[in-house]
């Protein structure tokens, strides 16, 4: 069988963990801050994990992880 191969985009925006679930960075913290609320800024820092639906399709996407 020859290799599969990792989808780019999938790559660059997703990463495993140790125990097997997807951490993906926060959404919303691209532009408009100024809309937003410092509490919202604050809380959408760092990274969060995907949820266990959204998780089985990103995985399609990265085959060795």
């Amino acid at each position: 069988m020859p290799k599969l191969k990792t989808k780019s985009g999938a790559k660059k925006r997703f990463k495993v963990t140790a125990s097997g679930k997807v951490s993906r960075a926060q959404a919303g913290k691209r532009h408009g801050m100024i809309k937003r609320t410092p509490k919202q800024i604050r809380n959408k820092r760092g990274t969060t994990v995907l949820s266990d639906s959204d998780s089985r399709i990103v995985k399609k996407f990265l085959p060795y992880a």
